[in-house]
């Protein structure tokens, strides 16, 4: 593995700017590397865990079997969760320092809810608390579906330092703030500390997917390169807007796709999480390392991909999506999609492990 320097492109993003990166995976020698070029953070959720174990399975093999030695009652999901929760914990320790050092402002390692929860937030609300309970910088990540929104409020109110996930619009990430800020409001009635960081994942590049997708699919004339700036421009429209109104929950961008997931925001009080290949891209690069989050996007490629994708409109326009509309939405079935997917493929690595297969020596 290559070792950053402090002059990389990635270490003065974070020590020019307020703007910090997490790394994208908690796995142990990827959040090292980030650590070391300044990274205050790392985030999971299932595609990540189910890469993560891929990877490293041999390094897992001996958690998995003292799991199963210690609870010989269980089935694959109560181990898979305990795994889950005990990769996350690794993260979690490693973020400690910097956690304590910041008084818990960063260092935050980010757990993600059961996918298959999205339309039950009494469930999402549950898992949440629990864990927070495991660390004290534990971040909870909760799907911005419609049971969802009520779900980060109660969270919130729980004392739960929330990043909502599954999030690829401005009406969706206003819903969050306006969820987060009710529950704060509750908190504050009562009496109680409202010294929480809660984050708003708006995931970049599976926007610029699906317009790509649209692209494709509806045979729309789009000028190529254009469908990139979709999710940048989501981004910066949300982010202007969230300080416009003192939002206390923080902009996080997720699911790289180019180095203008990076570059265009550099400068803005934002969290970038960045998986471990784009950090070594990134920290290649040549690309200067300035302030762009205030350069607005090319009104001509905004108007273009206005007039020519409805679902555009959607994502961009403050009222484009109602709550009731979030879990139809392209970008947010795709992705709900496939985390289900890749949280049942990893219940078949567990599975895999926890019956021996008789056709196999």
């Amino acid at each position: 593995m290559n070792t950053p320097t402090s002059a990389s492109p990635l270490g003065q993003t974070t020590s020019n700017f307020i703007t910090d990166f997490w790394n994208d995976s908690c796995s142990v020698d990827e959040l090292n590397y980030a650590i070391a070029c300044g990274g205050v953070g790392a985030t999971t959720n299932p595609s990540i865990v189910l890469g993560v174990l891929k990877k490293e399975l041999a390094s897992w093999r001996g958690t998995l079997s003292r799991i199963f030695v210690e609870n010989p009652t269980w089935g694959e999901e109560q181990i898979a969760w305990k795994l889950i929760e005990e990769m996350g914990l690794k993260g979690a320790q490693l973020l400690l320092p910097i956690f304590e050092k910041n008084s818990g402002k960063c260092g935050r390692l980010s757990m993600q809810t059961n996918p298959s929860f999205y339309r039950n937030p009494v469930a999402l609300v549950e898992q949440a608390v629990h864990f927070n309970s495991l660390a004290p910088n534990i971040q909870v990540k909760i799907p911005v579906t419609a049971a969802g929104i009520p779900a980060l409020e109660e969270a919130t109110y729980r004392g739960v330092t929330i990043n909502a996930t599954v999030c690829f619009t401005v009406p969706q990430a206003i819903a969050v703030a306006e969820a987060v800020e009710r529950g704060l409001k509750r908190r504050a009635q009562e009496g109680k500390d409202c010294a929480i960081y809660p984050a708003c994942t708006i995931m970049v590049g599976r926007l610029d997917d699906w317009m790509k997708v649209l692209v494709q699919r509806d045979k729309i004339a789009l000028t190529p390169g254009y469908a990139d700036w979709a999710g940048v421009a989501a981004m910066k429209k949300a982010y202007a807007i969230f300080k416009q109104r003192g939002y206390r929950a923080r902009l996080l961008a997720a699911a790289y796709r180019s180095h203008l997931h990076w570059s265009q925001f550099i400068g803005g009080d934002v969290i970038l999480t960045i998986p471990h290949e784009w950090q070594l891209v990134f920290n290649q690069s040549k690309v200067p390392v300035v302030e762009r989050m205030s350069q607005a996007v090319d009104p001509k490629i905004i108007d273009e991909l206005y007039d020519l994708i409805p679902d555009f409109r959607r994502a961009y326009d403050e009222n484009g999506l109602s709550i009731d509309e979030f879990d139809g939405y392209g970008a947010t079935a795709r992705t709900l999609r496939g985390f289900c997917d890749h949280y049942h493929e990893l219940l078949a690595i567990v599975r895999d492990s926890m019956i021996p297969n008789p056709d196999k020596k």
